[in-house]
């Protein structure tokens, strides 16, 4: 894919002035089975951010997702986009909003540039002028180019994909909801649309990626909410996220129980034992400082290492679920 110039949306403010570009107020769907899928959810994407949706299969994003964009109706609630209540204000602000989600419908006898002509052509706030040069610059910009004489039900998963995001990025955006982008992608192609996310956030595009792969997270979200079971357990930059995280020193020594003593002297907490590995919670101690004084109390130290706990632990430990690590 290509990376023509992007026009830059407009800075976005909620109505009291907080920069937002989503929020939500105790966002609720049961469905009539009786099944609570999400639960008082309360959201806040900061205008501009990159911000990871993030859960296992089924812990509600999807349904968040098709509840901001009117798809499905709330239970409970109360949400804006773009400062605009919904669905109140949904006619001013949809034109503004792309979405790709659980995987787009088009007509299967159709091309892609023809897909896309009729959905722009329903568009009316898009300007029937610039559709062609529009439509070009979309497929461009997700490498459908090539494909252009080829129809729909010929695409593979991946192309199908594409398309979705292309049909997302006919016009310029200040909001973008993508409900796992990648999904079909081989590697290369995934590797081009957290290009073209990161592309789209630089130009000043908000954007809101549901998924469940944690690659995707690490490499482009500066913000993350974490979902479980239909509840919100974690919302933060992800830089912060990690800083809370605890952080455990290790030494090697064949004198272990010197190696404690040392180790509570310093007032470190949860110290323990196991074999020749001696551990303990660092705190705000400087990791320096413990190897000084290891070293002054004439412990031999064989190995010393300051673990930090990878993403993947960190969403574990939310969720009490795994993630898909790969993508």
């Amino acid at each position: 894919m290509s990376a023509p110039a992007v026009e830059r949306p407009p800075a976005v403010a909620d109505d009291e002035g907080r920069g937002l570009a989503v929020t939500t107020a105790g966002l609720t769907k049961r469905f009539r089975s009786g099944q609570l899928a999400v639960d008082r959810l309360d959201l806040a994407v900061p205008a501009g951010s990159v911000y990871g949706f993030l859960g296992p299969n089924g812990s509600g994003k999807t349904t968040t997702i098709r509840m901001l964009l009117g798809l499905a109706r709330p239970t409970a609630g109360a949400h804006r986009l773009l400062g605009g209540r919904m669905p109140e204000d949904a006619a001013a602000v949809l034109p503004r909003v792309g979405a790709l989600v659980e995987g787009p419908a088009f007509y299967p006898h159709l091309s892609g540039p023809e897909n896309l002509r009729r959905l722009d052509a329903v568009d009316r706030t898009a300007d029937p002028a610039t559709a062609r040069e529009r439509i070009a610059a979309a497929l461009d910009r997700v490498g459908l180019t090539a494909a252009g004489s080829k129809r729909y039900r010929a695409y593979s998963l991946g192309m199908r994909q594409r398309l979705g995001l292309a049909a997302a990025l006919l016009r310029p955006r200040e909001l973008l909801i993508l409900d796992e982008p990648t999904n079909g992608l081989d590697p290369q192609g995934t590797r081009e649309v957290r290009t073209l996310i990161a592309e789209l956030a630089a130009a000043g595009t908000t954007v809101m990626l549901s998924t469940h792969l944690l690659a995707e997270v690490e490499q482009v979200c500066t913000h993350v909410g974490v979902m479980r079971v239909g509840r919100l357990v974690a919302q933060a930059p992800l830089a912060e996220l990690r800083a809370g995280t605890t952080v455990r020193v290790e030494v090697d020594s064949d004198r272990p129980a010197d190696a404690v003593d040392t180790l509570r002297r310093l007032a470190l907490i949860d110290v323990g034992a196991d074999g020749h590995r001696v551990s303990a919670v660092l705190g705000d101690l400087p990791s320096d400082r413990v190897v000084a004084a290891l070293v002054y109390d004439g412990v031999p130290v064989q190995g010393f290492r300051v673990v930090r706990p990878d993403l993947e632990s960190v969403f574990v430990g939310l969720t009490g679920e795994g993630f898909d690590v790969s993508g």
